[in-house]
């Protein structure tokens, strides 16, 4: 296992995000000693959703999607909630952002409706994965093995359905970023 002391994550995520799918994730990064840094749309603040419809907290944004550059960090979270990735995927910044992680081999860790942005970025076809049972269909067009499990490793993709399977994403997803190479310190 690979120090995670020396990770830098990024969790990608604006206004509708699902908020346990954002800060559990976060929390266990930050746990196991890895920097995480909230990209978004915009700079300032995203609203949170508690079961995808009740406003929740509202959570701060470390940096800017057009201003994130994927050799900067070593994994990429993609939490859910049903209009967090809708608005994520229409962003040409956003889905270029989630490609360089794909194309780079970094861990991707994406759960509930987050693994739109993974069929937006061009990058599910061949993988097992899982997801919101909604996502079912859009994933097998894409060319994704859909399994209805609650966390699925694949290689260097970690996808859960729900906030329930929370536990084992968090726990998988923190593995999966442990023993990944770390990213090229610059000069």
């Amino acid at each position: 296992m690979t120090d995670a002391a020396h990770r830098r994550v990024a969790i990608l995520a604006t206004d509708g995000v699902e908020r346990v799918e954002l800060t559990e994730p976060l929390n266990a990064l930050k746990k196991a000693g890895m920097d995480v840094a909230v990209v978004s749309l915009t700079l300032g603040e995203i609203q949170s959703m508690d079961d995808d419809v009740n406003p929740a907290e509202r959570i701060a944004v470390d940096l800017e999607v057009a201003d994130a550059h994927a050799e900067a960090f070593d994994a990429l979270v993609l939490p859910g909630g049903t209009t967090n990735p809708d608005k994520l995927r229409l962003n040409e910044a956003a889905v270029a952002f989630v490609r360089a992680f794909a194309e780079a081999g970094k861990p991707i860790a994406a759960i509930c409706h987050g693994p739109w942005m993974l069929i937006e970025a061009g990058t599910v076809k061949g993988r097992r994965m899982t997801s919101y049972p909604s996502l079912k269909t859009d994933l097998r067009n894409a060319g994704a093995t859909w399994v209805d499990e609650t966390c699925v490793v694949d290689g260097n993709l970690v996808t859960s359905r729900n906030p329930k399977d929370l536990p084992a994403f968090c726990e998988k997803m923190v593995e999966a970023v442990s023993r990944s190479a770390p990213r090229a310190k610059a000069a």
